[in-house]
């Protein structure tokens, strides 16, 4: 996020219109060089920032709430200055639109979370913490591609 912030800021100074996207987990949203970031994008009302978080509540060592707990998560961020969208980000056409439609205020840049499931579609895996840093093995691989299609 910091270096995120910095090129969108850049990009503003030298009169591109680019946009910058920075993509996030939720365990990445613990760190307070990153809510700083947070904080200095709107106060320098960088519209041209979307951050992208990957909210599926599992971080390496437990879930969200047991390591750290962020809620209210969309609130904290409007309360820093962004403006937040919520998605189920495993609907690609909700997604699509998100990105399309930015930035959504002019002078603020824009939150999306999107709200996924470790592991999702595969049974083994859905919601299961090891998988957050564990790897499958052979038989397993060919467990989860047959249930994905």
């Amino acid at each position: 996020m910091p270096i995120a912030v910095g090129m969108a800021l850049a990009a503003k100074a030298d009169g591109r219109a680019w946009r910058v996207f920075c993509i996030l987990s939720d365990g990445e949203c613990d760190e307070g060089s990153n809510w700083e970031a947070i904080l200095f994008a709107p106060h320098h009302k960088l519209d041209n920032l979307i951050a992208i978080v990957d909210y599926n509540k599992i971080q390496s060592f437990g879930s969200v709430p047991e390591v750290l707990a962020l809620e209210p998560f969309a609130e904290k961020w409007r309360a820093f200055g962004w403006h937040v969208m919520e998605i189920d980000g495993h609907d690609l056409e909700a997604t699509e639109r998100a990105l399309s439609s930015v930035p959504q205020e002019t002078g603020k840049p824009t939150a999306i979370i999107a709200h996924t499931v470790k592991g999702k579609g595969v049974s083994f895996m859905e919601h299961k913490l090891e998988w957050h840093y564990k790897s499958p093995s052979a038989e397993q691989l060919n467990s989860a591609l047959a249930e994905i299609g």
